[in-house]
């Protein structure tokens, strides 16, 4: 079989797969954030945690919750890894120092999963199940929460009530995540993922020299890494290594992993509002950006004119996988940027201009095709009252969401949703370009070594976590601004979603009119679209025209 029927069979396996899981897991998920029973485990945990299940909170409150269980969660994960070499199945791996230890401590709890550090020589295997596993259930299981609190702003009428946090993020995790990853961790040990309690194990190679292979329970992390879309890999090398990932199909099932949540929420939301119609227009949309984005990754990779020995060999094989090939290495790349995962499996410095560029414009876009767990839902919700505020404009009348009206009040939350990102992103990348010693750590000089700091600050804000390579980013410098503007840019934009959502759930609904917009047909999907592009397009093109643009027309 040539590679580039190979290629098509993959893409057209993984959009079955993905359309064959939508219903059902989407359908499923609404049933766990609706239902009205809980679980005897799901009550032993309210109790010991002192939580009323039956009683609703404001978005306030949601908010405190959110904010207070995360702040928890970065000062265990940071005394953990502080505490590293005293701990139990430590593999003699000292302790992580502060800036970096804040750093990966900030990046597993807002869902980031930024590794300035090598898994396999920089954590004991406690860390990496009780520290680091734990958050990719639970931070992935925060970004579903929001997401719901969201939709019952735009459900419910007259009430300031948005939910309980505590009682979504124990469903969403014992329900969901846990169920899910111990099937495909499962499927992920019979596909050759390794898992064990091993260390370092010395071998003799062939050419009988030694070697140290480090071992690990990483089918068990591979699985919530990739359905969680966290993205911090067991080892440095991530999904390319071949323990986390052996063969085309372990890398084609963690395509399908890291995306299948995030595209089956669009079926939640509709069936939640109690119009599925919904549910397909928002998913079109995803559609169409994840369309646009494989074909250009993929047709530059195979096709760049900015290397004539690439292209005569049939496509850009540096920093990439020959088990995965151009198809398998692109497709990942850009299921990795357009969820909030991170995970990744070639070294997208390594991609062409037009190929590395999409990859940061992907992130750019807010991660909204389909976006992380829950966050891509809740970021392209905002983006589509947007976009609703905006024919409101044209035909000069109230704009209306679901039953919803859009006023000054609603729009200010989603304006400042959507400059909260971008504000951190350039910032961040200006600070870093002005000062000499930041600018060192690029590995190449000119526009590339600019898409180098970029990317860097775009997947941290973007709470992607994935890296371009080639920036020397474990410095004290880089490990607190990276780990700011993770902070920063998860939950400054939770605090604008669900003051909307608050704002919603207060108004009484209007009944649908002939002024209305529908937004379940074409026309809305295209508006949409539309507004998502632009609005990037306008924010971000002057940093991308130094960068990957720019290396691009040399």
């Amino acid at each position: 079989m040539n590679g580039t029927l190979a290629g098509w069979l993959q893409i057209l396996a993984l959009v079955a797969a993905l359309a064959l899981s939508f219903r059902p897991l989407g359908d499923y998920i609404a049933y766990v954030l609706v239902s009205p029973r809980h679980w005897r485990l799901e009550r032993a945990l309210y109790r010991a945690g002192g939580v009323d299940a039956d009683a609703d909170q404001p978005w306030t409150s949601f908010l405190r919750s959110v904010l207070a269980f995360s702040l928890v969660s970065l000062l265990f994960l940071y005394g953990f890894l502080r505490l590293q070499s005293a701990l139990p199945l430590s593999l003699n791996t000292p302790a992580m120092d502060p800036g970096q230890s804040f750093n990966t401590a900030a990046s597993f709890v807002t869902n980031t999963n930024w590794q300035s550090y090598a898994g396999e020589s920089a954590l004991g295997h406690l860390v990496q199940m009780s520290g680091l596993a734990v958050q990719n259930f639970v931070s992935a299981a925060v970004g579903i929460a929001v997401m719901a609190a969201l939709v019952r702003g735009f459900t419910r009428k007259k009430t300031d009530r948005v939910g309980n946090f505590w009682v979504d993020l124990t469903r969403i995790v014992l329900r969901v995540l846990l169920p899910l990853s111990v099937v495909f961790a499962i499927v992920l040990v019979a596909a050759g993922v390794i898992q064990n309690f091993h260390g370092f194990q010395p071998v003799t190679t062939i050419a009988g020299d030694s070697q140290n292979i480090p071992g690990g329970p990483v089918a068990s992390q591979e699985a919530i890494k990739e359905l969680g879309t966290n993205g911090g890999g067991f080892y440095n090398a991530n999904s390319a290594h071949p323990f986390e990932s052996p063969n085309g199909f372990t890398n084609w099932l963690e395509i399908y992993l890291l995306s299948v949540i995030a595209f089956s929420l669009p079926r939640t939301f509709g069936t939640m509002t109690g119009d599925r119609r919904q549910g397909y227009a928002i998913v079109a949309v995803m559609a169409l950006i994840w369309t646009a984005s494989v074909a250009v990754v993929t047709a530059n990779e195979l096709h760049s004119v900015s290397s004539t020995a690439g292209h005569a060999a049939g496509g850009m094989m540096e920093g990439k996988e020959q088990r995965f090939g151009v198809w398998g290495s692109a497709l990942f790349a850009v299921a990795t940027t357009l969820t909030s995962c991170g995970a990744v499996n070639s070294f997208h410095d390594s991609y062409s201009p037009g190929g590395g560029g999409m990859t940061i414009l992907n992130m750019m876009l807010g991660e909204i095709a389909p976006g992380g767990t829950g966050s891509g839902l809740y970021g392209i919700l905002v983006l589509a009252v947007v976009g609703v505020f905006v024919a409101g404009l044209m035909v000069g009348r109230t704009p209306e969401y679901l039953g919803k009206k859009l006023r000054g009040r609603q729009m200010k939350f989603a304006s400042l949703y959507i400059l909260t990102t971008p504000a951190v992103v350039l910032a961040g990348a200006g600070v870093a370009m002005a000062l000499p010693g930041e600018r060192a750590a690029m590995l190449n000089p000119g526009p590339h070594g600019f898409s180098e700091v970029l990317y860097a600050f775009t997947s941290a804000a973007n709470n992607n976590g994935s890296a371009f390579a080639g920036l020397a980013a474990n410095t004290d410098w880089y490990n607190t601004a990276l780990g700011l503007a993770m902070i920063i840019g998860r939950f400054l934009p939770i605090v604008f979603v669900l003051a909307l959502a608050g704002s919603l759930a207060e108004q009484q609904p209007v009944p649908v009119n002939a002024g209305t917009l529908p937004t379940h047909r074409p026309l809305f999907v295209g508006l949409l679209t539309a507004v998502i592009l632009i609005v990037v397009g306008l924010t971000y093109f002057p940093a991308l025209a130094l960068g990957p643009l720019a290396e691009g027309l040399r």
